[in-house]
């Protein structure tokens, strides 16, 4: 069975860092890109980031870049992002997402993920 779970989230200031993990079991983890995703209440799951199964390709949406990190360790089948500089609207429910490779990419990371975590809340206070 196949499992995602996101921790790390929890209450940061603006200006802080949280680093969120995803630990991935029941697949071979480094034959999927991964995706991390959030929604905010009342808005809709949007892509924050992506990589590649060999960390080597990602794609960051715009208002991230240069503030979070993606970043995998297949060897410990765990997916990672580093927020730093957080705004109060970078919160909401952070979810990660695996697409079994091949797949293909789009604009904005792979087209289609074929399992989903749970999600971790991050807020951030002003």
């Amino acid at each position: 069975q196949v499992q995602l779970l996101e921790s790390g989230g929890g209450l940061v200031q603006a200006g802080g860092s949280l680093r969120l993990s995803c630990a991935a079991s029941g697949l071979t983890f480094s034959r999927y890109d991964m995706g991390w995703f959030r929604q905010a209440p009342g808005k809709e799951r949007d892509i924050v980031a992506a990589v590649n199964w060999t960390g080597k390709m990602t794609y960051y949406a715009e208002s991230m870049k240069g503030r979070f990190t993606i970043s995998r360790d297949n060897a410990n089948n765990t997916l990672y992002l580093q927020m730093n500089s957080l705004v109060p609207e970078d919160a909401a429910v952070y979810y990660c997402a695996a697409a079994q490779w091949p797949s293909r990419w789009g604009r904005r990371g792979p087209l289609k993920y074929d399992y989903w975590g749970p999600g971790t809340q991050v807020t951030v206070s002003s």
